[in-house]
């Protein structure tokens, strides 16, 4: 494994926000605080209109090689009439992520309160921290048989299957128990075990676990009503498990609670020691090439990967610090505008972060 953080801009807004973070890898690099060298490659629409296929083997190849992975999103409108799941670009980062087998995903949401754009009252959001950790490598989105056929009527029936086994659920649920042991001890597992089977199983599995971190308090939730709970009463939840489909849902859902998707990362990690970095927002055809998309959820996932990846845990705090200076400071990005703020382009926001983050190295 290479010293190499591959960058991966992808589609959409991808290329705008990974160009600011970039721009903080750069810096540390002029500055010979890391020693990490930048390799960019092709992934999802992006790598179909190039070279015809969502995940290269001269992409894959690289990702295997390097220990550090940035990506910026995958997919849009242009790609949606295809209709071979396998040449789609959303299957580019599902299958990145199967073969570097990168298993569990990490996302984190802080309210932070020089951020007023949340349509939920502060009061409710005031201290609000958790840290989702959703399996990736099964479930829905990985299982087989799976399409659209016509049936005997000659009309169409689509289906998918949702496969977990007590391995996967099991890791998944290791990790949950050891983060939360470093945070408020505190689990809520969420499924849907009064109707699904796989539920059923994932539950039995972290109620077993649980007897191994009596420190740690195990509570269940169904989806749904978790779902209505991170709106209602967010202060509950500390550290949330879940399934894949579950938590891609829940985690986009928490993004209300900081205002704006924009300002979430994510990490995904594997047993060896390689991790994916990546904003949690998509690729948001809409706003392309218009200069306002937010990039700090791209910066904020270099953070965690200076803290989590490279272990520089002081530049991962001095990069948070620099995002909060430039938001004390009263500068936006459109999507967390207010009354009384200055309003910047992504261009704008990367530079303003990366003056902060320089007066602090």
């Amino acid at each position: 494994m290479k010293n190499e953080i591959l960058i991966l801009p992808g589609d959409g807004i991808g290329p705008e926000v990974i160009n600011e973070a970039v721009k903080v890898i750069k810096v540390l690099q002029k500055k010979k605080l890391i020693n990490s060298v930048i390799r960019y490659a092709k992934i999802g629409g992006y790598a179909i209109d190039t070279v015809g296929l969502p995940l290269p083997n001269d992409t894959l190849k690289a990702a295997k090689a390097s220990r550090s992975i940035l990506l910026g999103a995958v997919g849009g409108h242009k790609w949606d009439n295809i209709k071979d799941f396998n040449k789609r670009p959303e299957y580019g980062l599902l299958k990145l992520r199967k073969s570097l087998k990168f298993f569990a995903n990490l996302r984190h949401t802080c309210f932070n309160p020089q951020v007023l754009s949340s349509s939920i009252k502060s009061e409710k959001l005031s201290n609000v921290n958790i840290l989702l950790v959703r399996e990736l490598s099964q479930g829905i989105y990985f299982g087989k048989p799976r399409g659209v056929l016509y049936n005997k009527y000659f009309l169409r029936h689509g289906y998918n299957t949702s496969k977990l086994d007590e391995k996967a659920i099991r890791r998944i649920g290791i990790i949950a128990f050891e983060i939360a042991k470093t945070r408020k001890k505190k689990i809520c597992s969420v499924d849907k075990a009064n109707v699904l089977e796989v539920s059923r199983l994932w539950r039995e599995i972290i109620s077993d676990l649980a007897k191994s971190y009596p420190e740690v308090k195990v509570s269940h939730m169904y989806v749904d009503n978790a779902a209505m709970q991170i709106i209602l009463s967010p202060k509950i939840f500390d550290v949330i498990v879940t399934g894949n489909m579950f938590g891609d849902i829940i985690s986009d859902e928490a993004a209300n609670l900081t205002g704006s998707i924009g300002m979430l990362p994510s990490a995904s990690i594997n047993s060896i020691g390689q991790s994916l970095f990546e904003p949690c927002h998509g690729s948001a055809p809409d706003i392309e090439n218009k200069g306002i998309a937010n990039p700090i959820a791209t910066i904020l996932s270099v953070s965690m990967m200076l803290h989590f990846s490279l272990q520089k845990p002081l530049l991962s705090k001095y990069l948070n610090a620099s995002i909060s200076n430039v938001l004390k400071k009263g500068f936006r990005t459109a999507d967390i505008k207010y009354t009384g703020i200055k309003i910047v382009s992504t261009k704008q926001m990367g530079d303003l972060i990366i003056e902060e983050f320089e007066k602090l190295i």
